[in-house]
């Protein structure tokens, strides 16, 4: 019979895999024991992810994400019981202690997620990379202590990796996010290519726009291959999960470049099939990610 963490642990599976597009395909690669921590760290991230872009007034997001944060406290208590708390939770306590993951790590990830409340529009790419750094770079320094590491350096280019997805994810979602009145395109690039915020809700496509994007994806670009050394750094059995989500990210950054930066009209991404193909090339043999993936995959 399976026990009540055996039950949390499951629950974050299911939130994993019915939510986690991109990710859950590179998670199987991982071994047991340090899947079901990635599970749970996924799930913590979603229930915030979801309170903040929830269609509820932001007085209550507010309520609901401080929550969060007191229950977050009691799970990464040592010795506090967490019978009583959320699957995700208990899970995310158990999975904390077992890899000693620093408490810190998940506080600054809800402060990421808490700024989407106030926090709609960014001056500069310095702001913009700070609030990647809470919401992507942090959530990769939490998966490299599950992954296991043997060079302190690893830390460095976990949080460049997770600042090159989070880049591809903003160009990717600028229609969406727009629609939620958030803008994440530096303030001060926009003045300069001559890009408005009233182009961009009525999606315009113009070369002041293809020049903005390109310059975010050019910088995307340069943090994906700075992250590049990091997986040689990580035990051995972890390598593969990281490695396919670089792959898959940096080739839904490729075929954005290829749609030449019309995100405005449609959604750019890879289909299941693709993910395996990349998956499978590069847990097969041990392949290289810098394979040329996109060309292949048309």
């Amino acid at each position: 019979m399976a026990s009540e963490l055996d039950r949390a642990y499951d629950h974050c599976q299911r939130v994993a895999k019915e939510h986690a597009k991109n990710f859950y395909f590179a998670f199987r690669a991982l071994p047991i024991v340090k899947r079901r921590a990635i599970y749970a760290a996924y799930a913590y991230c979603r229930m915030c992810d979801d309170i903040a872009d929830g269609d509820i007034p932001v007085e209550r997001k507010r309520r609901m994400l401080a929550h969060v944060r007191q229950t977050l406290r009691t799970a990464l208590s040592r010795g506090a019981s967490t019978r009583a708390l959320a699957p995700e939770f208990r899970a995310l306590s158990h999975a904390a202690s077992t890899f000693d993951i620093p408490s810190e790590y998940f506080y600054q990830i809800l402060e990421g997620v808490e700024s989407d409340l106030t926090k709609t529009r960014f001056a500069n790419f310095g702001e913009l990379r700070e609030y990647c750094y809470k919401v992507a770079s942090v959530v990769g320094l939490v998966c490299i202590e599950v992954f296991g590491y043997t060079d302190a350096r690893a830390a460095e280019y976990a949080i460049d990796m997770g600042i090159a997805m989070q880049l591809t994810n903003i160009l990717r979602d600028v229609r969406e996010d727009a629609e939620r009145e958030r803008v994440y395109l530096p303030q001060d690039e926009m003045e300069r290519f001559g890009y408005t915020e009233r182009d961009l809700m009525e999606g315009v496509v113009n070369d002041s726009f293809r020049r903005l994007m390109k310059l975010q994806a050019e910088r995307a670009r340069r943090y994906y291959d700075r992250s590049r050394p990091l997986f040689d750094l990580l035990d051995a059995d972890s390598r593969s999960c990281p490695r396919v989500l670089h792959a898959a990210y940096a080739a839904i950054l490729r075929r954005i470049e290829e749609a030449g930066f019309d995100v405005l009209s449609q959604r750019i991404g890879l289909s299941a099939s693709e993910k395996l193909v990349i998956a499978a090339r590069l847990w097969i043999g041990g392949i290289a990610p810098s394979l040329p993936l996109v060309r292949r995959l048309r």
